[in-house]
């Protein structure tokens, strides 16, 4: 299998889920990314395996009167991708920091 193309949403995806965020809005609450670029996402590097989910049990999520969350946490393939993404975008990082003179 190809190495996957990680986007910048991609790699702020990938960075959520290493943090923590383990559902979709819990996701889009830290990279700052609306539900349309979030999902996706997250469907796609379920299939290139860069992350694995697991629905919550129905009772918990309907005693708190809200539907079942889809958790995420990442795989080895994930890790190594965020890894790679991140090196990436602090090259870029580095070209727009401000002239030292």
């Amino acid at each position: 299998m190809t190495k996957p193309r990680i986007t910048y949403p991609g790699a702020c995806v990938l960075q959520a889920v290493s943090r923590g965020c383990r559902y979709g809005f819990d996701v889009m609450d830290f990279a700052g990314l609306p539900s349309g670029t979030v999902y996706p996402i997250l469907r796609r590097y379920e299939i290139l395996g860069l992350l694995e989910s697991d629905w919550e049990e129905t009772d918990g999520a309907h005693r708190q009167g809200r539907p079942r969350r889809r958790y995420y946490k990442l795989t080895a393939a994930g890790e190594a991708a965020l890894g790679t993404a991140a090196e990436r975008f602090a090259l870029h990082q580095r070209m727009f920091a401000p002239e030292r003179v």
